[in-house]
């Protein structure tokens, strides 16, 4: 088994209210099948109304963060699943229910997570 982050910015989201509404229902479908399936691990959107924060290697907490990835934003799911077409079919399905494309990455292997 391996995780898999599968993700997209939320400038991805192009839809109308209406489909918003019809995209928000679906892919909450697809996470009760990813659940159902035993795939799941996490997931949800990050709340860009709360800016990030960078804690230090000496555990103080700055208003910062990299700037390489200031701009995190958008939906996000990790699965646990079997290979990497697995991985691409579930993309796919969330790719249909949120109406915008998915990135797919993989997690390096690590016997201790």
């Amino acid at each position: 088994m391996a995780k898999y982050l599968i993700s997209f910015p939320s400038s991805a989201m192009t839809v109308t209210d209406e489909e918003l509404a019809a995209a928000d229902r679906d892919s909450h479908a697809v996470v009760r099948e990813a659940r159902a399936a035993g795939v799941w691990v996490v997931g949800g959107g990050i709340d860009e109304s709360v800016p990030p924060v960078m804690v230090t290697g000496s555990g103080s907490v700055l208003e910062t963060t990299y700037e390489e990835t200031r701009r995190i934003a958008g939906g996000y799911c990790v699965l646990d699943v079997a290979t990497r077409e697995e991985a691409l079919d579930w993309a796919r399905r969330i790719a249909v229910a949120c109406r915008c494309a998915q990135e797919v990455r993989v997690f390096m292997d690590d016997p201790e997570s």
